[in-house]
């Protein structure tokens, strides 16, 4: 899995929406839709941010290993 279903799946997960893990990450809404719909890429601080907040690796978000920590 890449990073964006990766992304949607955590998010899924928890019942949240893109709204609730934009205002999380302190980023724009459609900047996060943005990157679940891979027409852009998060920045490695916002994808730090991500991995801290869902309780994953880093490696796990970007779809390199199926182990989250």
């Amino acid at each position: 899995m890449n990073l964006r279903g990766r992304m949607k799946e955590l998010r899924k997960e928890r019942n949240l929406r893109q709204e609730d893990i934009a205002v999380e990450l302190d980023i724009a809404i459609t900047t996060y839709c943005r990157y679940e719909l891979g027409m852009r890429d998060p920045t490695l601080a916002v994808l730090c941010r991500m991995a801290d907040y869902y309780d994953v690796t880093t490696d796990y978000l970007l779809g390199r290993s199926d182990t989250r920590k």
